[in-house]
């Protein structure tokens, strides 16, 4: 099990979320546990209908732990040369919820530097669209009035969003924070 709480520069105990830290468990549990009973019926179909149906989404909250650790490990860099934390930020609702946050400090930030979003997507790329609701959702972040917006994307951001970025990390940069 992991326990995460929200990245900002405003404690928010009650806000800790629990998720099973192993990401295999996870879709097993998620998706497989189910499934066999399914294919034992001969219902295997419905099963991986169901799974490729909800593939997408659960991709997306998969990775963004992986994402996090990665950031981890690439920075501080010398463009986020005080960013040691990195974690996400919600309110009660999660509505907004931000993806990536990143900090000097945990579990309360002395100052938030950036403000980021996950997109791992097949079929759409990072937009202006994408760049406006992360604007709009890092104005309601705790102690990220000079937070730069940055993204995590599968795919290249459209010029028009890429221009606004402070920073678009990618698959192979991610990777990256493996080696050596």
């Amino acid at each position: 099990m992991a326990v995460d709480m929200p990245l900002s520069t405003q404690p928010a105990p009650k806000l800790k979320r629990y998720r099973i830290a192993d990401t295999y468990l996870r879709f097993w549990l998620a998706h497989l546990e189910n499934a066999v009973a399914q294919a034992e019926r001969g219902r295997g179909a419905q099963s991986l209908t169901r799974i490729e149906k909800s593939w997408p989404s659960w991709r997306g909250r998969a990775i963004e732990p992986v994402v996090r650790e990665a950031l981890v490990r690439l920075l501080p860099d010398d463009t986020f040369p005080d960013v040691s934390e990195v974690g996400g930020w919600w309110k009660r609702q999660n509505n907004p919820e931000v993806g990536l946050i990143g900090a000097d400090s945990e579990p309360v930030a002395g100052a938030v530097r950036f403000v980021g979003s996950v997109k791992w997507r097949d079929d759409a790329r990072f937009d202006v669209r994408d760049l406006t609701e992360l604007a709009e959702h890092a104005r309601q972040v705790p102690g990220a009035e000079r937070a730069v917006l940055v993204a995590v994307t599968r795919t290249a951001p459209t010029e028009g969003a890429r221009a606004d970025l402070a920073m678009c990390w990618q698959p192979g940069e991610l990777l990256g924070a493996w080696e050596a």
